[in-house]
């Protein structure tokens, strides 16, 4: 779970620069530099996100839609962080829980 963690918050963040670098680029300033560097470090690094993300939903047993809502975490902005504690969250309890039973 801690490699689902620690992807999801530097994902979520490059996406949070991937948005400002893109609204410099097309906005007024037209700046491209930011832009340019961290959108081939965010798309790298979501793909290895959705690897984590794949092997903790087979792990939990989690529901299909669990799973397409932690793939948009990685896509629309600052959902990343709600969805990182949120499936946190869950998944401690589900580990709880397992390991009580």
């Amino acid at each position: 779970m801690t490699r689902y963690r620690v992807l999801a918050l530097v994902v979520g963040t490059l996406l949070v620069l991937l948005v400002v670098g893109m609204v410099l680029k097309y906005g007024p300033t037209d700046e491209p530099a930011l832009a340019g560097i961290v959108a081939p470090v965010h798309g790298l690094l979501y793909m290895v996100y959705l690897v984590i993300s794949y092997d903790l939903w087979r792990r939990t047993g989690w529901t299909l839609g669990r799973m397409v809502l932690i793939v948009f975490g990685g896509v629309i902005p600052f959902m990343t962080f709600f969805v990182e504690r949120k499936v946190v969250r869950e998944a401690r309890a589900l580990e709880t829980a397992n390991a009580t039973a």
